[in-house]
């Protein structure tokens, strides 16, 4: 039997469900928080640097927290569909707690915009994919309006119910750390996990399980920063398509945590998330996708920027796993070297 009963169930006295709330579970959460070996070297020797790799949860993202917190409350409801609209990530989770609930998926996609991954879950899941010519936010306001007229439930992070579960990451870190870390790193696309985190460290910390507070420092792709530029922005670019976001549903709550923690929102560029990419596979031997990278980007950045003292502790969110965008990591490493089947062929490409 397996001791870990998913984020539920471990956080009970913490989310809003009870007796009644028929749990939908994978058994997400109570992922790893792995100390960095090299970063700190590659960076700063004298900051303990932790990532947690939120790309080993059941489908391969952090919102598989959010999602068994969704369709548990959305069949509680009596909801028997749901409806998202998606970068990727959000479509796979819905799409696999949906069919683990029994009930239908509905996610929309912005056309050319999704990694092949994170499309392949939602279709082998049983939802229904519906791509459209336009942009996420272009998708997002239409399941709006489809969730206000029709019985469907929406699983988007305006769901409230979506970050409740989202902010059980920050207690697992407190949990796993021995304390609160002294800055959290996180990329931003809409802005709900910056928020979620936030409200999990500070109701932690309420409840005695935290004696201190760290500082929310997000981080958006420069192509796609609305937040840190203060506008929305119409078509958004970067290579890391879960933050390709122009008009983030969480922004607000987003200001409000980095500003309440003491926190910033800064940018990376793709040349800074795609180095920080390699690094993080060559160097720590985690494989996450682009927009993960973007929180180790912004680590590098604001090192050389010195916004970090000697001895403070940093945990660095990692969202999503590396098999999402499998084209990324083909066209960012090196090719296959072929090779005749013979010993001494291969005994010279290697050098040997």
């Amino acid at each position: 039997m397996n001791s870990w009963p998913g984020v539920i169930e471990r956080y009970r006295e913490f989310l809003p469900v009870s007796e009644a709330t028929p749990v939908v579970t994978l058994l997400e959460g109570n992922t790893p928080l792995l100390p960095a070996l090299r970063l700190p070297e590659a960076t700063d020797p004298r900051l303990a640097i932790y990532l947690k790799c939120e790309g080993f949860n059941p489908t391969g993202s952090f919102k598989d927290r959010g999602m068994t917190m969704a369709i548990s409350k959305a069949l509680e409801a009596g909801s028997r569909a749901v409806i998202c609209a998606s970068t990727g990530n959000t479509s796979a989770s819905a799409a696999a707690y949906a069919a683990r609930a029994g009930i239908k998926a509905v996610v929309m996609v912005p056309r050319g915009a999704v990694a092949i991954g994170k499309l392949s879950q939602a279709a082998i899941h049983g939802a229904t994919v519906l791509m459209v010519d336009g942009s996420f936010d272009q998708a997002l306001a239409i399941v709006m309006e489809i969730a206000e007229k029709h019985p469907v439930t929406l699983v988007n992070s305006l769901n409230p119910f979506r970050l409740e579960g989202q902010k059980t990451a920050a207690f697992e870190v407190v949990d796993q750390l021995g304390r609160a870390p002294d800055y959290h790193l996180i990329p931003v696309g809409n802005a709900g996990n910056i928020t979620a985190y936030w409200r999990g460290y500070r109701e932690y910390h309420r409840a005695g399980r935290a004696k201190e507070l760290p500082r929310m420092v997000g981080f958006q792709a420069a192509g796609a920063a609305p937040i840190f530029e203060n506008r929305v922005i119409p078509e958004p670019k970067t290579i890391a398509t879960a933050i390709r976001i122009g008009n983030p549903a969480n922004w607000g709550p987003a200001v409000e945590a980095m500003k309440d923690s003491g926190g910033w929102i800064e940018t990376v560029t793709d040349e800074e998330i795609l180095r920080a990419y390699r690094l993080l596979a060559r160097e720590e031997g985690i494989f996450m996708e682009p927009a993960s990278a973007a929180s180790v980007a912004g680590l590098i950045k604001m090192v050389k920027a010195e916004r970090f003292e000697p001895g403070s502790t940093l945990v660095l969110t990692l969202t999503g796993h590396g098999l999402k965008d499998p084209d990324t990591a083909l066209e960012s490493a090196s090719r296959p070297i072929s090779v005749p089947p013979r010993l001494d062929a291969v005994l010279a490409q290697l050098g040997l």
